[in-house]
C-alpha cells in the first residue's frame, strides 16, 4: 500500500519559547506541588527532555552564548555589556539557509546601563539586533504592565516605541501569533524567537493566575532554611512566580493551539527553556549568579513536530548549555554549524535518522566572569563543572568552594569540596575544568594545591 503519512520537512519551522529565572524545578512535571503547567507538562510527555544548564545564570551573558555559540568571557562577560559589533548570531546561517528570522521580545545584549534611563524605552539600532529580518523588542524591562517595544517589520521599515496594551506575556504572545499566521502564507520556513521576561521579578501576574497562589499556601524545597526573614520572602515571592509561570504556560499552550489550527505542527518544532532559574531561599539565597541547583538548572523541552513523523521522544540526561542552543537548533533545521560556533549539535536526540554521536561532552563548563555586585548575587567570579554522572565542582579564585553528588544530595546540603575523603574525585573534577578553561581560551586562577 502507498505510504500516505505527511513526510517531515528537510527544513521545519521553529520557534524558541523562553522565560527569564525560570527555574528547572518550577514545573507540575519536574515535581513542583505548588505549580499547575498543563500544557508544558504535556509537552514533555509528548516531547524530549534534555538536561538544561544555565551556564552563565545572569542575563546578559546568557543571552550573549545563546544567540552566538561562543561562551560569556569571549562574548558578554557581565551585566550591561555590549555584544560586539561584529558578532554573528545564528539569525545569520538561518537566513543563508533561506530562512525568514524573527525576534519578538526581551533583548538585553545591547549593553545599555539602566542608571541611563529605562531599558524598556532605549533605541537599539538596527545593526545591533542580531541579523533578524524582523525584530519587534526591547532592551530590558522590569514592569511588565508597562512595556514597550519597538524595532523594524520584515521589510526593513521602522517601527518607533510604543506600549503593549496588555500584560507583556499575553501581549508578546498575540505578535508571536500574528508572526505565526502571516508566516503561513509563505513557503519560507522560518525561525522564530519569543523572550519574556516573566517570571523575572518582581513578581506580579494577570490575577487569574496570581490568584491562585498565597504565601502561606507554599510548599518550600528542603533546602530552604527553616529562618522567618528568609521564609517570609520566598513565601511573597514564590505566590508571584507561580502566577507567572502558569500565564507563560497558557500562553505556550496558545501557541500550540495555533499551529495545530493552522496544520502547522507537523512542520515546526518548539523549544522551550530558560536563561537561568532563580533561588527564591534555598540555601538561604535569592535570585540568581551562584552556581547552586535552583539557580543553574532550566527547563529544555523540545516539543511540536508530531512523534510520528520523524521525532525521537522521552528524557535524556544529555547536558545542553547556552552554547548549545544554536548548534542544536541549526541541525534540527539540517543546516550546517559554522564554524565559529563552540557549542554542541544534539539533534541527533531528537531527529530520526541522525545518528547520535558516541562522543558528546560528559560535562558542561560554567562561570560567572564579571559579577554584578548587586545585592542577593554572588559577588565574587567562578567556574566550575557539572557532569552527566552527577557531580558539581565550582572554584573561587585559588580556592575549591563546591562539590557536590548531585545523585545522593539533589539538595546540596553536603559540600564535599573540603573534605580529604574525597580528594580523588575533587582532583579529577579540577582537572576537568581546566580542561574546559584551556580548551575555550578562558583565564581563571584555579587552586594549586588541592
Amino acid at each position: 500500500m502507498p505510504d500516505n503519512k505527511p513526510k517531515p520537512s528537510k527544513h521545519p519551522n521553529v520557534i524558541w519559547v523562553f522565560g527569564d529565572q525560570h527555574r528547572a524545578q518550577a514545573l507540575g512535571c519536574a515535581g513542583d506541588p505548588n505549580v499547575y503547567t498543563p500544557n508544558i507538562d504535556r509537552m514533555a510527555s509528548e516531547g524530549l527532555s534534555l538536561n538544561g544548564v544555565g551556564g552563565c545564570p545572569l542575563c546578559c551573558p546568557y543571552r550573549g552564548s545563546l544567540l552566538t555559540s561562543r561562551y560569556p568571557h569571549e562574548m558578554i562577560p557581565g551585566h550591561e555589556y555590549p555584544i560586539p559589533d561584529d558578532a554573528k548570531t545564528l539569525a545569520h546561517p538561518f537566513n543563508d539557509a533561506g530562512y525568514h528570522t524573527a525576534y519578538i521580545g526581551k533583548w538585553h545584549v545591547d549593553g545599555h546601563h539602566e542608571r541611563e534611563g529605562r531599558g524598556a524605552l532605549a533605541y537599539v539600532k538596527p545593526h545591533r539586533r542580531g541579523g533578524f529580518k524582523q525584530w519587534l523588542g526591547f532592551e530590558n524591562n522590569n514592569s511588565q504592565w508597562d512595556s514597550f517595544v519597538h524595532g523594524h517589520d520584515d521589510q526593513g521599515n521602522e517601527i518607533e516605541h510604543y506600549r503593549l496594551p496588555t500584560y507583556e506575556t499575553d501581549a508578546l504572545t498575540d505578535l508571536t501569533l500574528d508572526y505565526i499566521k502571516e508566516r503561513k502564507e509563505d513557503d519560507k520556513p522560518f525561525f522564530c524567537v519569543m523572550s519574556v521576561q516573566p517570571p523575572h521579578n518582581p513578581y506580579v501576574a494577570p490575577e487569574a493566575f496570581q490568584g491562585r497562589h498565597t504565601p502561606g499556601d507554599i510548599k518550600f524545597r528542603p533546602n530552604v532554611p527553616d529562618v522567618k526573614r528568609i521564609r517570609e520572602q520566598a513565601g511573597r515571592d514564590l505566590a508571584g512566580y507561580y502566577g507567572m509561570i502558569e500565564n507563560l504556560d497558557h500562553n505556550l499552550g496558545r501557541i500550540f493551539s495555533t499551529l495545530w489550527d493552522l496544520e502547522m505542527i507537523e512542520d515546526t518544532h518548539v523549544i522551550f527553556f530558560s536563561d537561568h532559574g532563580d533561588m527564591h531561599g534555598s540555601q538561604g539565597q535569592f535570585l540568581k549568579t551562584n552556581p547552586y541547583e535552583e539557580s543553574l538548572r532550566v527547563p529544555m523541552i523540545f516539543g511540536g513536530t508530531n512523534p510520528r513523523y520523524g521525532t525521537k521522544n522521552g528524557q535524556n540526561a544529555a547536558l545542553v548549555n547556552h552554547v548549545d542552543m544554536a548548534p542544536t537548533t541549526l541541525g534540527l533545521c539540517n543546516i550546517d554549524v559554522p564554524d565559529w560556533m563552540r557549542g554542541t549539535d544534539y539533534s541527533a536526540l531528537r531527529v530520526m535518522g541522525k545518528e547520535p554521536r558516541d562522543d558528546y561532552p560528559d560535562s558542561a563548563f560554567c562561570q560567572l566572569v564579571v559579577p554584578t555586585k548587586h545585592g542577593n548575587s554572588t559577588d565574587r567570579p567562578w567556574r566550575g563543572v557539572v557532569t552527566t554522572d552527577g557531580w558539581k565542582y565550582v572554584c573561587l579564585e585559588h580556592q575549591p568552594w563546591l562539590l557536590f553528588n548531585l545523585n545522593e544530595d539533589p539538595y546540596e546540603q553536603i559540600n564535599l569540596a573540603h573534605n580529604s575523603s574525597f580528594g580523588k574525585k575533587r582532583r579529577e573534577l579540577q582537572d576537568k575544568l581546566e580542561q574546559w578553561i584551556k580548551d575555550t581560551g578562558d583565564e581563571f586562577p584555579l587552586p594549586q594545591d588541592i
